[in-house]
């Protein structure tokens, strides 16, 4: 069953990362699909765009996954990522890895998101 990233293209971080993973599943035939959320449906997964672009999303097994829950899913679906899944699964490294995402790294690039929508709004 293929699963499927939606992520945030237009954010340069997030568009470099993912266009990694994306050119590696691509070049080994990896059941993964990725989708940017400016053209995903994402009224059909109870996502409006501004929840979309707050997280890393993916849809597993049916189910729509956010935040670092779904980086590992991503990490997992990826040979040599797998250790990177393990490692932040860890009792307590998990933990970490949460609150690092949810309170430094997404709101950062969420932030740098909307500045981007600002000044081309601006111009």
């Amino acid at each position: 069953m293929t699963q499927k990233v939606l992520f945030n293209a237009s954010c340069p971080v997030c568009n470099w990362e993912i266009s990694a993973y994306a050119r590696y599943a691509e070049t080994h035939d990896m059941p993964l699909a990725f989708e940017d959320i400016a053209v995903a449906d994402l009224a059909a997964l109870g996502l409006t765009p501004e929840t979309a672009a707050r997280r890393l999303h993916m849809i597993v097994d049916g189910e729509l996954i956010s935040g670092m829950d779904a980086q590992r899913a991503l990490w997992r679906a990826i040979p040599h990522m797998r250790w990177a899944a393990v490692l932040t699964g860890v009792p307590g490294i998990k933990q970490l890895a949460n609150l690092t995402y949810d309170h430094i790294a997404a709101p950062i690039l969420y932030g740098m998101h909307k500045r981007r929508q600002r000044r081309a709004c601006a111009n």
